[in-house]
């Protein structure tokens, strides 16, 4: 009976061994967190009133899909007038038409002169209103050329009244409302990307000189239930942490659950896998 027991017990203690040996040698990687793949704050460059807001908080955006408008009536209405200006030629027609007059006085004038009945004074008037009249052709076109640059210039001016956006992703805050007026670099809104996510993990060095490029990843989410979803390597720092003496490690994991950047994560890194084609 003793000797069953001790048998037992030796088996139950083997058993527990083995148990803590496994889970001692389990890779149970590298503690991090994700961030969005892109993460942008948009602002106005120039102060203004709110005219519109295209999206609300949570939309899925496109790029390049406009999400706030200031008031830009006023700014309208001086670009149709500069367009006007950048448009008219009658000041080149004019002095264009002026210069060629001059010439004609001057071939006139030194006809005369040839034959005597002009004075050497006269010519030499007749010369000088020819290169006035070249001058203010030219001045004419300069002045042409201004209007068409401050034509563009307030075209400018008018598509910084409106934000589009520069990624596909999601509304994350809307910082303003129809009426508010805001200054120039103030925060408006905030759009990011969640698929893919991004982790930046901190690789102790002796391990992180060992990795490359497309080296797949296994990441594992705080839920116990999911199994852990595989991701890749796209960026190594080539500047070490000399405090910590970590490498900074960049991974890619598709999101297609929509999980929420900002959780707590473990990254284990695998065998070495193919290799991406450069760094983001």
């Amino acid at each position: 009976m003793i000797a069953n027991k001790s048998f037992w017990c030796s088996l139950i203690i083997c058993i527990v061994s083995l148990a803590i040996a496994a889970h001692a040698g389990e890779d149970t990687g590298i503690a991090a967190i994700t961030i969005p793949s892109a993460d942008v704050t948009l602002s106005f460059v120039q102060p203004g009133r709110i005219a519109k807001v295209h999206v609300k908080e949570g939309n899925n955006v496109k790029a390049g899909e406009l999400l706030v408008q200031q008031d830009d009536a006023a700014n309208q209405a001086q670009l149709i007038q500069i367009k006007a200006q950048s448009e008219d030629t009658t000041q080149i027609e004019a002095a264009q038409a002026s210069l060629d007059q001059k010439r004609v006085d001057l071939k006139k004038i030194e006809w005369v002169a040839e034959r005597g009945s002009a004075t050497e004074l006269e010519v030499e008037h007749a010369q000088l209103d020819v290169k006035i009249s070249e001058l203010s052709l030219k001045v004419a076109q300069f002045e042409h050329e201004q209007n068409k640059r401050k034509y563009k210039e307030a075209q400018i001016r008018v598509d910084n009244m409106s934000l589009k956006n520069p990624i596909d992703g999601t509304v994350e805050k809307v910082e303003v409302e129809v009426g508010e007026s805001v200054k120039g670099l103030d925060d408006v809104i905030r759009v990011v990307r969640t698929d893919p996510l991004w982790i930046d993990v901190p690789v102790p060095l002796a391990k992180g000189k060992t990795l490359k490029l497309g080296q797949s990843t296994k990441v594992k989410f705080p839920d116990a239930e999911q199994r852990p979803v595989e991701g890749k390597v796209i960026y190594i720092s080539t500047v070490a942490d000399a405090a910590s003496a970590t490498l900074r490690t960049r991974i890619e994991v598709p999101n297609k659950l929509k999980r929420p950047a900002g959780e707590h994560i473990r990254v284990v890194f695998s065998a070495l896998g193919k290799q991406y084609d450069g760094q983001k």
